[in-house]
């Protein structure tokens, strides 16, 4: 059997291919939606869309790794032993931000209730829910493939900028539907970017410390949960998590430099 030939900038297939896959998905998302279809069949809709990613590195894995296999590839990213004290430090940190949110929103809210969720079952099926439509479907291939690609020839800052960045571009057709218009709307989108491109940077430390995917899912995992859960001003909410996490991502930044501000140089 002829071997495929390898590519030659992966991670920019990559970026293309899952949105090629996920704008059409996007779209079907929308017209369930607009053609008041089952909730439940708009939930397995928008899950799907969510994991345009993983569906596209599976696609081009043959042509990235070739002769490798992809199974085993996925699992590699699971293999090492989870370290709890990073765990308990990133849930820490995220409960912080949420919880400093949580009185600042307090001080300016008219409403009955602060929170989306008033029972503990849909607090477990929301953070179900986030679970599957998020982290799960996202972090193979944004951050267990295309993050660690970039850093074989950039730094884990220069990397964490610029995956953040077309992370964020992916979640364009959500913006366009918040509703927001005009100055509104690019407030949103610049806060949106800032803090995605922060979270990056904050789940690209605790990766390289402990290297396993699980790491970065549970840090997008809480993110999403945290910021569904407030009943609050959608500009207001994306403002504050972009100041707390990008000031978590400057800090960490400065506690260790070395190993986000330079390339890794491997042993030959």
């Amino acid at each position: 059997m002829r071997r495929k030939k390898k590519l030659k900038k992966p991670v920019a297939s990559f970026i293309i291919l899952t949105n090629i896959i996920f704008w059409p998905l996007f779209c079907v998302v929308g017209a369930v939606k607009l053609l008041g279809y089952p909730t439940w069949l708009f939930d397995t809709v928008r899950c799907l869309s969510a994991w345009s990613s993983t569906f596209a590195f599976a696609l081009l894995f043959p042509r990235i790794y070739p002769g490798q296999r992809f199974i085993h590839f996925v699992k590699q990213k699971f293999k090492n032993k989870l370290s709890l004290s990073v765990i308990v430090l990133i849930v820490m940190i995220q409960t912080a931000i949420f919880i400093m949110i949580l009185f600042h929103i307090m001080n300016n809210y008219e409403e009955t209730s602060i929170f989306t969720l008033s029972s503990w079952g849909m607090l477990s099926f929301y953070f179900v829910k986030t679970l599957l439509s998020g982290p799960l479907g996202e972090e193979l291939g944004w951050r267990g493939f295309a993050l660690l690609e970039l850093q074989k020839k950039y730094s884990p800052l220069i990397a964490s900028i610029i995956i953040g960045f077309w992370w964020g571009m992916w979640h364009l057709p959500i913006w366009l539907t918040t509703g927001f218009m005009g100055m509104d709307l690019i407030k949103y989108s610049f806060f949106f970017m800032l803090t995605i491109i922060a979270t990056t940077i904050i789940m690209t430390v605790f990766y390289t410390i402990n290297q396993n995917l699980i790491i970065p899912i549970i840090i997008h995992q809480l993110f999403n949960f945290f910021i569904g859960s407030i009943n609050g001003n959608l500009i207001d909410l994306i403002m504050y998590n972009a100041i707390l996490y990008s000031a978590v991502a400057v800090l960490l930044i400065l506690i260790n430099p070395k190993k986000v501000l330079y390339k890794i140089q491997s042993a030959e």
